[in-house]
Parts: structure tokens; C-alpha cells; sequence
């Protein structure tokens, strides 16, 4: 596992100017330094779904170390590096490697990657998570795709001064995950014969995973899955004005009547399993745009 150190004692007023814009093209120069790919797609792959990028017919790779600003990944099963390439017959940029909270990492660092994919071109955000599955009808394996979100991080990335030229001050949030997106979504899913769930995934800070009480407040909220990431790229992209298509694979169940202790060899198991529904999900999806 890579490992970083983070100076915790820094002003976190200079976490919060991350998303300068400045910061933003610093990051895209290097990019251009090694390609003049211009995407029409920006994915982020979570975590177990760095294999995704194995379907993606590339034409240039950037590690996250060659490009200013960018955080370097700590968990394990996050590669780190920018693909370019095709996918489903449309350009894209995948991120194989995402950042949490929980790396100890502000909400601005964590999404800053967000901000250099739209700038290189992407007006379209594919994420993709694993998660815990709360709803007693699904099982793990399960995709779902996000219909909705709530943010238990106790933070947003937005906070500090707004830069009027990535999005406005206060951006509406009624429809952050794409309605036509989705639309797409169910159909390629009813042509392929893939079960799609769909659903609201809460984001909470982790790493700890919940407790029992936890996960009962958790469903009782309205969530029907639980996960550490995407919200924050979420938001940001929306303030941004992209277009979002959330997909969740649902790689342990949270039952608190049921519950058995969860792993990380599981967890990714699972991932790993469900993955080919995943791609195929997608690639149907950029098919069709």
C-alpha cells in the first residue's frame, strides 16, 4: 500500500483554495504534456472496479503523481493513474483510483480531480462505487443505479469562496444524478437482462463500517445503501453543470437483524464479481449517447 504523509497542522484555508483556477490548469497542463486527448467522458472507478479500464482501448495513461494537485491514492485496490481512451465508441477519461475522507484528505482534495476532468473537455460524470447494501429485498452482487444521495460527511466541498466560473454560489441539488442518464441506464440494463436496482445512497465518513444502530438509522433515513465516496464528486460536478450517471455494486449486506462481519477480500470479491455487469452496463450506456 502506498503511503503519504499528510501534514494535518496545515491551514485549511489552503485546502479549501484547492479548486483555484490556477490549481485547475496547472493540473491540465501537465496532463497535455503527455496527451491531447480530449474526453467526451470522465468515469471514476471505485473501489475493486479499477478493472473496468481493461475494456477501455487506451491511448495514453498519466499517473497521479505527474499531475500537480492531485492526491495519491492509500487504498490498496486504487491504481492511480488517469486512462484515456475508448470506451463504448465514445473518448473517455477514467479514473482508475479515487480518494476519500477517510485518507485523511479534505472534501476539496478529494474532488479537485473533478474539476481537471471537466476542464479537459467532459461534460458527462460516470461514478461508480461499492457499497453496502441496506434494503432487506437485494442482495450482495446486486448493481443499483443512484437515484439520489444524502450526505452524512459532516462537510461539502463547495464550502469557502465560490469561484463563479466553475458554478454558482449556491447550486441546486433536485436532480443531481441525470434523468435521462438514468433512463438510458434501465434500458440498456431490461435489454442485457441485467437486474438494476435503483435506489439513494448515503455517504458517511468511515472507515470504521456501522453499527448495528447505525445502519437502522441509516434505512430509517431513507438510504437503501451505504458507501464513503461519490457524493463529494457528485456535488462538485454538479456545481460544474455535468451531467451525472451513478452506479453502485452492492458488495456486502448491512442487515442489522443479520449482520455478519464484513472484509476487505470480501468486499472486493464481490466487486470483482459483479464487474462484468458493471461494464457491460456502461458500455451500453456510452452506446447510446
Amino acid at each position: 500500500m502506498t503511503t503519504i504523509a499528510l501534514d494535518m497542522t496545515a491551514d485549511p484555508a489552503g485546502h479549501r483554495a484547492a479548486h483555484s483556477a490556477s490549481a485547475v490548469d496547472a493540473a491540465v497542463h501537465a496532463i497535455r504534456a503527455h496527451t491531447a486527448f480530449v474526453p467526451e467522458v470522465a468515469i471514476v472507478l471505485g473501489t475493486g472496479l479499477g478493472a473496468l479500464g481493461a475494456a477501455i482501448t487506451v491511448e495514453a495513461r498519466v499517473e497521479y503523481g505527474d499531475i500537480p494537485g492531485f492526491p495519491l491514492s492509500t487504498v490498496e485496490s486504487h491504481a492511480g493513474r488517469l486512462l484515456f481512451g475508448t470506451l463504448g465508441g465514445k473518448r473517455v477519461v477514467a479514473m482508475q483510483g479515487r480518494f476519500h475522507r477517510y485518507e485523511g484528505y479534505s472534501l476539496q482534495q478529494v474532488t479537485f480531480p473533478v474539476r481537471v476532468l471537466q476542464a479537459l473537455g467532459a461534460p458527462t460524470l460516470v461514478v461508480s462505487n461499492a457499497c453496502g447494501g441496506m434494503h432487506p429485498e437485494w442482495q450482495a452482487g446486486d448493481v443499483m443505479l443512484i437515484a439520489d444521495h444524502i450526505n452524512l460527511l459532516g462537510d461539502n466541498p463547495l464550502i469557502g469562496p465560490n469561484d463563479a466560473r466553475f458554478g454558482p454560489r449556491f447550486p441546486d441539488m433536485s436532480d443531481p444524478y441525470d434523468a435521462s442518464l438514468r433512463t438510458l441506464a434501465r434500458r440498456v440494463a431490461t435489454a442485457q437482462g441485467i437486474t438494476l436496482r435503483e435506489g439513494v445512497y448515503v455517504a458517511v465518513q468511515g472507515p470504521s463500517l456501522e453499527t448495528r444502530a447505525e445502519y437502522r438509522m441509516l434505512r430509517g433515513l431513507g438510504a437503501d445503501v451505504v458507501g464513503m465516496s461519490t457524493v463529494p464528486e457528485v456535488i462538485v460536478a454538479t456545481h460544474g453543470g455535468m451531467r451525472v450517471l451513478g452506479l453502485s455494486i452492492i458488495t456486502d449486506m448491512c442487515l442489522p437483524d443479520a449482520l455478519v462481519p464484513a472484509t476487505l477480500e470480501h468486499i472486493l470479491a464481490v466487486a470483482r464479481g459483479a464487474e462484468p455487469k458493471l461494464t457491460s452496463l456502461v458500455c451500453g450506456v456510452l452506446e447510446l449517447l
